[in-house]
């Protein structure tokens, strides 16, 4: 099984502080990886460093392949979330995402109406964005990261603002993502998320990562 993504001897700092430290971490296609740790464990850090929003002091990370920050700036065959979903508040969430497909034209109108359906929202609804509720909009930023059908899925908190059946039918899309050949990496407060979804568990804690569990 081919590696999808390769962080290979990661260090980033800002000033003096290491945010990362010395970290390597393999993922490879058809499974979901977890990362846990306290607010600023460097989680994030790590996950924008695979999208190309945070290139490393030293180090590499490769996607498909790519050298982040040298071959490819940033990496197309990934969708994400990363912080709060960001949206036009007074347009519907089809109208959002049909914005956003516009941009790289990747995924048809289609495509956009089935990433809403299978997050389990209506892409009729004509209800503007700035009245959904936080796990509606959770909603919305999932199928945003689904819609052109990337084969790498990066999931920062993917559960928040879910109620309990948002988050049932979050894990079954992600089941189902991963059936279908994707490589999944998810940083989540929930143990019940990682213990369920994840074949391998990764611990961070001040910058440094650690397995905690292998599939």
């Amino acid at each position: 099984m081919n590696s999808v993504v390769e962080i290979k001897h990661v260090t980033k700092r800002y000033g003096k502080i290491e945010v990362l430290k010395d970290v390597s971490l393999t993922c490879k296609a058809g499974k979901i990886y977890g990362l846990i740790g306290r607010n600023g464990s460097g989680k994030t850090v790590l996950l924008k460093s695979i999208c190309g929003f945070v290139l490393p002091t030293s180090g590499e990370v490769r996607v498909q392949g790519q050298q982040v920050g040298k071959d490819v700036d940033f990496p197309t065959d990934i969708g994400f979330i990363i912080e709060s979903p960001g949206f036009l508040a007074r347009e519907s969430g089809l109208q959002n995402l049909m914005h956003l497909a516009s941009i790289r034209g990747k995924a048809s109108a289609e495509d956009v109406r089935q990433s809403m359906y299978t997050v389990g929202l209506d892409p009729d609804l004509r209800k503007p964005v700035g009245k959904y509720s936080m796990g509606m909009r959770q909603r919305l930023g999932i199928a945003q990261a689904i819609m052109e059908n990337p084969n790498i899925l990066i999931l920062d908190e993917p559960m928040n603002g879910l109620d309990n059946q948002g988050v049932t039918d979050i894990r079954q899309v992600l089941k189902q993502l991963k059936a279908s050949g994707k490589t999944i990496l998810i940083a989540s407060h929930f143990q019940e998320d990682i213990d369920l979804l994840c074949d391998e568990v990764y611990e961070m804690d001040a910058g440094i990562i650690k397995r905690k569990k292998e599939g």
